[in-house]
């Protein structure tokens, strides 16, 4: 075993107090197997996701001492850019979640910051919502979103409700990096931190509020009045089921039958381990009990209720729809309400990423919005809204979203958001059922009329840190010597988006200033026929990723594009 990583076990085995800690690092030290060295390879890296890991003791796992040590470095960076800061702090379903909460207020507290903590699970959103709404400095949210059960994470939000940027991120690693684990860190316990008035619980009008600012954005009178319109819910064992069944009821859908077993919070997610609403398997007990209810729509969020996936009944099945076609779809139904409402649709904006579906772009031609693409993660949508509503044309922005099922309508969050969603796919729904049609034959018809746009993801996992070498060494290889040709379509363009890159808008108004990108570990290949794969590691799991670009006149062209560009990905490009 390395030497440096006996001298970390070695430390932690001196210092750790806490008994299953304790007990996990006994254990480990008794294998002397990859286990431990996977513990202590390295530190949890601090970026604009915060952290995230497999729960356990180690440097490299999400537990008490590293989550302290990271609100230390937070606490040193409010302390140097505000003064008397306050922090908004919440959590999802995930196991330790309770006890994470209670150790960053603490260090927050002995730092002289106090904080404001939801009593209960929240979903993420509403941490972005009420960060602005009460004013703090910055919120942090306890979370793995969609990861295992196994995982948690830290997530850190500046004063405007998005993540925090690179800037404040680096920032806050430097602070951790000088920052001793067990003796550098200033913690008060959570009792005495009330006492102090350093801790106040955030209150059930706060959640109203947030409701009042979603229910803003409703679209009144799409659903059947006679309380028909049926759903049923699923949030995975996860934060969503009280605000989302909140505002279904407010906007009146009351016919919410919740999947019985996935209603209660657990953070073991015990039917289905990977809790992502992207897969068919975490939705299979929601599918079977369509089955027997026989509802209008099918919903499933996430542990942490940013992101939100959907089944339709159509022709006795239930189709599942992917990320991309409900934003298709929102994008489609939001731009013909504000056409047949009179309004004047070119002055509206759309955001989406650079690895999100191109068929907006020819939504944006067929309506004349303005189109702006923006780098992988929802809090670059919300710097677009701020954009906006700094220069008071927050009434521009129509929707933000991503393919993997995170979207926001509205101004009063700036991180992705399954509630509002929720509101607004079962408003759409109901539209298109007055239409005499299901939603799974609306995004046909939008194939239909636009073509067909299709999009697929290879996923290859590296574990550990012979994976992160091995992503690395992929990555460097494809940057030393670009492909000529990929699955046979000639590679016609390539954007390397470490450099700054000027961010792809349509029907940009001429007056606007260009805005770039910033720098990112992402390689785009343009091929010939109008395809495209795109190349990035992931930020919080230990995957590469390529996005997969194809188009046809019917989905049999696309599909058999799609199947030749996924067999090349595997084969060449991240092997």
């Amino acid at each position: 075993m390395d030497t440096k990583i006996q001298e970390r076990a070695q430390l932690w085995k001196e210092n750790v107090d806490e008994p299953e800690l304790a007990a996990e690092l006994a254990d480990l030290l008794a294998k002397d197997d990859d286990s431990i060295v996977d513990a202590f390879y390295r530190d949890l890296e601090f970026g604009t996701a915060g952290l995230r890991g497999v729960l356990g003791v180690g440097t490299n796992r999400m537990n008490a001492y590293t989550v302290s040590q990271a609100t230390q470095g937070l606490a040193d960076y409010l302390n140097a850019h505000c003064e008397n800061p306050t922090v908004a702090i919440m959590r999802d379903s995930r196991n330790k979640g309770d006890e994470f909460v209670k150790a960053a207020a603490g260090v927050l507290a002995a730092n002289g910051i106090k904080s404001f903590v939801a009593p209960r699970i929240e979903p993420v959103p509403v941490l972005s919502f009420t960060t602005r709404h009460l004013g703090c400095d910055a919120g942090i949210v306890i979370t793995a979103s969609h990861n295992p059960a196994p995982y948690n994470g830290y997530k850190v939000y500046g004063p405007d409700g998005c993540q925090i940027a690179n800037e404040a991120a680096d920032e806050i690693q430097a602070s951790i990096d000088g920052t001793d684990i067990f003796a550098g860190v200033r913690s008060m316990d959570f009792g005495e931190a009330q006492e102090k008035g350093l801790v106040e619980w955030v209150g059930d009008d706060v959640i109203d509020a947030y409701l009042d600012a979603i229910q803003t954005v409703s679209v009144p009178g799409c659903v059947a009045e006679d309380g028909s319109f049926k759903v049923v819910y699923t949030p995975l064992n996860g934060s969503g089921l009280e605000c989302v069944t909140k505002i279904l009821s407010r906007v009146g859908i009351d016919n919410v039958v919740v999947v019985p077993e996935q209603r209660e919070p657990n953070g073991d997610f015990p039917t289905c381990p990977y809790p992502n609403p992207e897969i068919r398997e975490a939705l299979q007990k929601g599918l079977e009990l369509c089955d027997e209810v026989k509802p209008d729509l099918l919903l499933a969020t996430d542990p942490d209720a940013d992101r939100v996936g959907i089944a339709v009944p159509h022709d006795g099945d239930y189709k599942l729809l992917s990320g991309n076609e409900v934003g298709v779809l929102l994008v489609d139904w939001l731009a013909r309400l504000k056409q047949e409402a009179g309004e004047d649709v070119s002055r509206k904006v759309v955001v989406s990423t650079i690895v999100s579906s191109a068929m907006p772009d020819a939504l944006a031609g067929k309506y004349g919005f303005e189109m702006r693409r923006v780098l992988t993660g929802f809090k670059y949508i919300g710097g677009q809204i701020d954009m906006l509503t700094s220069k008071g044309e927050g009434d521009r922005y129509l929707l933000g979203f991503e393919e993997s099922y995170g979207y926001l309508a509205g101004t009063h969050a700036r991180d992705k958001d399954a509630v509002v969603t929720s509101m607004l796919i079962c408003e759409m729904a109901g539209w298109y059922a007055r239409q005499g049609k299901d939603l799974y034959e609306a995004m046909d018809g939008l194939y239909r009329e636009l073509g067909f746009y299709l999009n697929g993801v290879v996923n290859v996992t590296f574990e550990g840190a012979a994976g992160a070498d091995k992503m690395a060494r992929i990555m460097k290889g494809l940057r030393a010597q670009q492909p000529l040709t990929i699955a046979g379509y000639d590679v016609e363009g390539c954007t390397d988006y470490a450099g700054c890159v000027e961010m792809p808008i349509l029907n940009k108004d001429p007056e606007d200033p260009a805005q770039t990108l910033p720098a990112a570990n992402v390689l785009e290949y343009r091929l010939a026929g109008g395809h495209k794969v795109i190349v990035r590691p992931s930020g919080t799991e230990p995957k590469i990723k390529a996005y997969l670009f194809t188009t046809g006149a019917t989905r049999e062209d696309a599909e058999a594009v799609q199947d030749k560009l996924a067999v090349a990905a595997k084969e060449s490009l991240l092997a």
